[in-house]
């Protein structure tokens, strides 16, 4: 049986500079679990695997089930809940409120920090696979029970067409399928092996244009396997690191998770490094192509990308750079004396990649530059310390659950991050004043870059963060000391106490001392929004007597990450990730990866922003001497920001959730904290009438995450009296018609968004540019929010909306809307005091087996099909309104048609 260990490290090619304290790994004991537990895991499994194309994240239920025999609850209160004719009781909010933490306190490690999946991209695994193939380790590192694992969870995330996504949302990709295919085969699966899986995804690539049409990435990824050539793919070359930091286009300045994964991708395709040719690979050859291996055209493969993968085509500017490196570059650098060139280059590149290793402890910054870098110390050394100490860090990338194994993703990298809620969810400020509210962070997939997939070794530090933040703000402090007592501990043990050594600009590095990573202190690498929330739990658990909670933070510790904080804001008052944006969003030009955009500079959001704001106002509070002109300046600059960055519609986009509500929830919780209020910012004001717009019948938000790449691009073209509008949502076709009605007075484009637009105009071919001479397009750009299918309200989606509302003083205006969200939130609890894992369901209905097993789960009644049948009927009547609603809407609906477009008849 599978046990998850936490916080050990046994083995001596490990360092830790705290003890592994976060550390979390899962190890097969095969005398573990009785018949019984066996049973119910094989159970699990199967229930997953039967609904896996309607519920396509697992529930973590593995980690549950030993949890609950780890830490039994002690605590066993009645499930409460609010009829539509009941008023809610203080008595009803604090039973939910205890409810929740005390079953949340059962899923604590005992080091302090929450454990938790953070899976979902299909491409890390592959990476993971390949190198240990390559290096002659997967048996070794991979046990037999952890290749079963992996082939379950390949297999369970096969799309219903054959083929595999590039995160297990999404439909299927040559390169989802094809590094997938690979993947199982370097397992030990044969060609028609799976029941026939094994074929439906061969077929897809074969039908889709063969493994030459696969994105970059997946290039390189077969080229060192041995399946595709190096003359198939786009330069790379490392000297780019060998020139002046000066350049705007010098790597040192791309954002980190770009150059990190670029940097080993440089060494590979500077050596034309090539593993040993197995018989695995020779049949690889003839399994992936439509044309036999010999007969392909490598030039012609370079800038192929199968359509289902182009998200972010390749500019023409781009195409011309990489066809002269390609054509007159390359081969002077890989002959003598251009060659010697080459070979600095490539020292220069692994003295970056050994410093990486170093001062991550081996687990490196996220999974995909961590596999690369292990793979190029073997290729430099195969019996290399720095390849044995890469070895055992493998394990705290992966991760069991009821769907295999998996490896987890880097918070802060991917285009769209996977929302379909965390289980783990406190709602506690939706009722009780504190300093701030109730989640541990959603894994999800948004739209600004791409979180390259467990992406880390796991979130521990931002879910404690706010898990404590959660406790504190009910009141409930004294109860759950012990949960609180815990967590502090873990805060600070998990605090960057230096800066990474030697000259940091050398490095191309920021300072960290100080600051709170995502995960473990060994990760260690600082992001402003960790630090921000970790302050910020710090700052609030000092305020508890230390018999509960133990002794404070020392303040000099305070300090520093105060002033990392300080070191981290842009010269337009907004934080970034990791470090400043060091360069212009014109190199965006030259990302060459067809399927991530955005990923070449580090942007400022309004998450990180808002949370430094949030954690410097908590700072000057407690002390109010300290560095207080800059604190202040800070707070203001930021909140500015915040205000330049609002959208027309009075919300915020969400960079690192699902997405307009999520970013709406930072922008005026960071507002609120710089002073603003609803009576004196009109900012806030538009917010909470974007929330209450947003707001569904039933009382909650259930925001999709297709609100994250789909936007509302609209050119209008005028021609004469007339205006040409050319309307485009997220990927659809465009739709062309005329009017009279000119276009609004836009707010001022961003250069994201200009950027998108040309996108968009590239990949379609079409021009948005009038035929008249000298006529002008108007690019306009508006959010698309987009509920949920069925107009289902969402748990996590309800809460942030329910925060937001409630800082912003909606309580003294109309208290109804609040009450009828926090109704939606206490019927939602679960009987043992959690809260449901709720999917994002756009392919299916709702079946009356739904219905009926929900009933019993979460009332122990049984009902028949005929009483599911009614329930779902009530409900969507209750949801969509009768016809007799809608008619009486009808003629209000048709005036404002007319007002808005005077040129319009209406009937």
């Amino acid at each position: 049986m599978w046990k998850l260990k936490v916080a050990e490290g046994s083995s001596p090619w490990l360092r830790s500079v705290n003890g592994h304290v976060g550390r979390q790994i899962w190890e097969f004991h095969p005398s573990l679990g009785s018949p019984e537990e066996l049973a119910e895991i094989e159970k699990l499994r199967e229930q997953f695997h039967n609904s896996r194309f309607e519920k396509k994240h697992s529930s973590d239920l593995l980690m549950r089930l030993q949890f609950s025999k780890d830490n039994p609850s002690t605590t066993i209160l009645p499930q409460v809940k609010v009829k539509d004719t009941e008023d809610i009781t203080e008595e009803k909010v604090v039973n939910t409120l205890r409810r929740a933490i005390s079953f949340h306190s059962t899923l604590q490690a005992h080091d302090g920090h929450w454990a938790g999946d953070y899976g979902g991209p299909m491409f890390l695994m592959p990476g993971l696979v390949i190198c240990l193939s390559i290096t002659g380790a997967l048996n070794a590192i991979l046990s037999k029970e952890h290749r079963r694992e992996i082939c379950r969870y390949l297999y369970n995330h096969q799309n219903r067409d054959g083929g595999w996504g590039l995160h297990i949302e999404g439909p299927s990709t040559m390169f989802g399928s094809v590094l997938t295919y690979v993947t199982l085969r370097l397992l030990g699966e044969g060609p028609n092996d799976g029941d026939g899986a094994m074929e439906k995804g061969r077929d897809w690539i074969l039908d889709h244009g063969g493994a030459t049409a696969i994105t970059s990435w997946g290039k390189m990824w077969l080229s060192v396997l041995g399946a595709f050539e190096w003359c198939g793919n786009n330069p790379l070359p490392p000297e780019i690191w060998l020139l002046p930091y000066i350049l705007p286009f010098h790597p040192g300045r791309m954002w980190c998770h770009c150059r990190m994964v670029y940097l080993p991708m440089s060494y590979l395709y500077g050596k034309r490094f090539v593993g040993p040719i197995t018989p695995t690979v020779l049949s690889l050859r003839k399994e992936l192509y439509t044309v036999p291996y010999h007969e392909i055209d490598w030039n012609r493969a370079r800038n192929e990308c199968a359509k289902e993968d182009l998200y972010y085509p390749h500019p023409v500017v781009q195409d011309i750079l990489w066809a002269s490196l390609h054509k007159a570059v390359e081969p002077v650098l890989m002959h003598w004396p251009g060659k010697k060139l080459r070979d600095r280059a490539l020292r220069t590149v692994m003295e970056h990649i050994h410093y990486e290793d170093e001062n991550t402890r081996y687990i490196c910054i996220g999974p995909v530059n961590k596999v690369l870098n292990m793979l190029c110390c073997w290729v430099e050394d195969p019996n290399s310390e720095a390849f044995k100490l890469h070895l055992p860090r493998i394990y705290d990338y992966l991760w069991v659950a009821e769907d295999g194994m998996k490896m987890q993703i880097p918070s802060k990298i991917l285009e769209w991050r996977r929302f379909l809620g965390n289980r783990n969810v406190i709602p506690s400020k939706t009722w009780t004043r504190g300093d701030n509210g109730a989640a541990q962070r959603p894994c999800t997939w948004t739209k600004k870059k791409f979180c390259v997939g467990k992406g880390y070794n796991g979130s521990q530090l931002w879910d404690t963060a706010f898990a404590v933040q959660a406790i504190v703000s009910t009141n409930l402090v004294e109860e759950f000391g012990q949960t609180l007592r815990r967590a502090h501990t873990y805060i600070k043990n998990s605090q960057v106490l230096d800066d990474c050594p030697g000259n940091l600009d050398f490095w191309y590095r920021h300072i960290s001392k100080g600051a709170w990573p995502f995960s473990t202190a060994d990760h260690g690498w600082p992001i402003s929004d960790c630090t921000a929330e970790g302050l910020k739990a710090a700052l609030l658990l000092s305020k508890i007597p230390v018999e509960i909670v133990d002794e404070p933070l020392n303040t000099k510790r305070l300090y520093d990450a105060v002033n990392v904080i300080f070191s981290l804001q842009n010269a337009d008052g907004g934080f970034a990730t990791y470090e400043l944006t060091r360069s212009y969003s014109w190199l965006e030009l030259i990302n060459p990866a067809e399927t991530f955009g955005d990923i070449v500079i580090d942007y400022p959001y309004v998450e990180c922003t808002s949370a430094a704001i949030q954690a410097l106002t908590a700072f000057k509070k407690l002390y109010p001497g300290h560095r207080k002109e800059e604190v202040e300046r800070c707070i203001e600059k930021s909140a500015k920001f915040i205000e330049k960055i609002q959208e027309a519609d009075g919300s915020w986009y969400g960079s690192w959730a699902v997405c307009y509500t999520y970013g709406t929830w930072f922008g005026v919780k960071g507002l609120v904290a710089a002073g603003r209020s609803f009576s004196n910012c009109s900012a806030i004001r538009k917010a909470c009438d974007f929330l209450l717009s947003k707001q569904l019948p039933c009382g909650g938000w259930g925001e999709s995450y297709l609100s994250c790449q789909n936007k509302l691009y609209a050119t209008v073209i005028p021609e004469g009296d007339r205006y040409t509008w050319l309307v485009a949502v997220g990927r659809m076709e465009e739709t062309r018609f005329s009017s009279t009605l000119p276009p609004p007075t836009p707010a001022p484009l961003s250069r994201l968004d200009r950027r998108d637009l040309q996108t968009y105009q590239r990949r379609h071919r079409t021009t948005l540019l009038p035929a008249a001479p000298g006529a002008t397009a108007t690019p306009l750009l508006d959010t698309v929010y987009t509920n949920l299918e069925g107009n289902r309200s969402h748990v996590v989606n309800t809460g942030w909306a329910l925060l937001t509302l409630i800082d912003a003083g909606q309580a003294e205006r109309d208290p109804l809307p609040l009450h009828r969200a926090a109704k939606v939130l206490i019927n939602s609890q679960c009987e043992n005091g959690d809260y449901p894992q709720q999917f994002e369901d756009r392919n299916t209905t709702y079946r009356l087996a739904d219905v009926a097993n929900e009933i019993r789960r979460d009332f122990g009644i049984e009902i028949n099909y005929q009483k599911a049948r009614r329930s779902r009927e009530t409900a969507l009547a209750y949801i969509r309104g009768s016809p007799e609603d809608s008619y009486t809407k009808l003629a209000a609906w048709a005036h404002n048609l007319k007002v808005a477009n005077p040129e319009l008849y209406t009937l």
